[in-house]
């Protein structure tokens, strides 16, 4: 980098007095775009801009093309010194001239930097649900034709009394809504980039009691800064089972792949048809399969215990005995009618606290990846472990990380998932995903689990991806560029 710095610092000496003048031909303002080009790259964009309006007399009005390139480049070394209105209007420039000029790769690239410097692609979401509310923010990123998902930040803020009683859901409801509403602020993310939803259990759970249900509604209301943002209180378990599969499968997997997210009251996901990742989301209803039991890790506890409490021992014999009870019924009708859809995708998406805890206890030196797959080898260690050597499971060794990143993040899921999961729920979820596994090979060849990270945010990735791939396919069906 030193020498690069001493060699451009001697070119501008050397050629100061010819790059003082404007350019006089097209030739010369190409020697000037491209040298101011260079400049950029060693951190000299106050040199590059000046070189750059020098050799804008020489193209504009003459040449569009070089005229477009000058625009953009002027907008990318604004960038560089973080003046974000004046690049906003060179770049705005050159994306109308790219696209009058039908260079629609060169014009699609300009957007994507004037969607990222405006916020555009910036999205948030709030969950509120049973156990508390959940906070995501997302960032846009264009691949292969469609919008996906670059996760900035997520939490969770707990509210284990948000239906058990009125008077604390109300005060730590409104709370909970605060912390993820101060946190998106600091994004500056607009209102329409911003979702708030109950989640289908809650929504369930307060409609036993209408008048609590409409009672936190109007109190959560209250605490939103304007009437553009929503609470969207109409999230059924089918339509949260589409959005999950929309959020933590890849669109272009889809012909190959199925999700299965393991929840607290349900256990739902789905698959897409093989031609689904070829339609507009628009007509996405009709291709997809559902998976939705009203089947959960906290639901089966409850269901394993009544109203007695068990001791440790009675109630691993009791979860064994009600799981494959279960796992024999409901869990095998709800696969048989979609059985040969599911044999055709051999790869399968989890989320949820029992996969995350699985891959955080037994592989935490694979903290940073984000999918990771989960052998039948895992799940029968996992239950053993979980059975039989509880202390040994929750407390793995993670000396032998070298990666301090990863070792650290390691450390966060093993406390996230320990704030998350009692020893009771691990057990019925080690049991619930070992015959989950076993029903979804049954008959047909083995197929490939892989826990995706941060799918457990449900409804919130599916619901950003689907609607600006919507926008996206709407706008291109129009011949217009995509620009909200």
């Amino acid at each position: 980098m030193k020498h690069i710095f001493v060699l451009s610092t001697w070119l501008i000496f050397c050629l100061s007095p010819a790059l003082a003048q404007n350019a006089t031909s097209l030739s010369q303002a190409i020697r000037y775009i491209k040298l101011a080009n260079t400049l950029r790259e060693v951190d000299k964009s106050q040199e590059s801009i000046s070189l750059l309006k020098r050799a804008m007399p020489a193209v504009q009005n003459k040449n569009p093309y070089w005229e477009a390139i000058t625009n953009e480049l002027l907008g990318l070394s604004y960038k560089d010194l973080k003046d974000s209105t004046t690049a906003l209007r060179y770049l705005e420039q050159a994306r109308t001239q790219y696209t009058n000029l039908k260079y629609v790769a060169s014009g699609w690239a300009v957007n994507e930097i004037i969607r990222d410097i405006s916020s555009k692609n910036i999205y948030a979401g709030i969950q509120i649900g049973t156990a508390g509310v959940k906070v995501a923010i997302f960032k846009t990123s264009y691949e292969t034709d469609f919008y996906e998902k670059d996760i900035k930040t997520s939490f969770d803020i707990p509210n284990s009394g948000l239906t058990a009683d009125l008077a604390k859901s109300l005060k730590g409801g409104q709370d909970a809504l605060r912390i993820g509403l101060d946190s998106i602020q600091r994004y500056n993310i607009p209102a329409e980039r911003t979702f708030i939803v109950f989640s289908s259990d809650l929504d369930q759970e307060l409609a036993r009691t209408p008048q609590n249900r409409q009672a936190l509604y109007e109190q959560l209301v209250r605490v939103l800064p304007n009437g553009n943002l929503k609470i969207d209180t109409t999230l059924s378990p089918i339509r949260e089972a589409q959005l999950f599969t929309i959020g933590a499968i890849p669109r272009k997997v889809w012909p190959t792949t199925s999700a299965l997210n393991l929840g607290s009251s349900r256990t739902t996901g789905g698959y897409f048809d093989q031609d689904a990742s070829r339609r507009n989301y628009t007509h996405a209803n009709k291709a997809f399969h559902e998976i939705s039991l009203p089947i959960g890790i906290s639901t089966l506890v409850e269901r394993i215990e009544g109203k007695r409490s068990l001791n440790t021992d009675a109630f691993k014999r009791e979860a064994q005995r009600v799981i494959k009870t279960v796992a024999d019924s409901a869990l095998a009708s709800q696969l048989s009618g979609l059985n040969s859809g599911l044999k055709q995708r051999r790869t399968v998406g989890l989320g949820g606290d029992v996969a995350l805890a699985l891959v955080s206890y037994l592989h935490p030196e694979k903290a940073g990846m984000t999918a990771v797959p989960i052998l039948e080898a895992d799940v029968a260690q996992f239950k053993h472990l979980v059975l039989d050597d509880y202390k040994a499971l929750t407390q793995p060794d993670l000396k032998a990380i070298d990666n301090a990143r990863v070792r650290s993040q390691a450390e966060k899921n093993i406390d996230q998932v320990q704030s998350r999961l009692s020893e009771k729920q691990l057990i019925v979820g080690a049991l619930w995903l070992e015959a989950i596994m076993k029903a979804y090979n049954a008959g047909s060849n083995p197929k490939r689990f892989v826990f995706i990270r941060n799918a457990d945010l449900g409804w919130v990735t599916g619901k950003f991806l689907e609607t600006i791939n919507n926008e996206y396919e709407s706008t291109i069906a129009k011949g217009a560029m995509y620009t909200r």
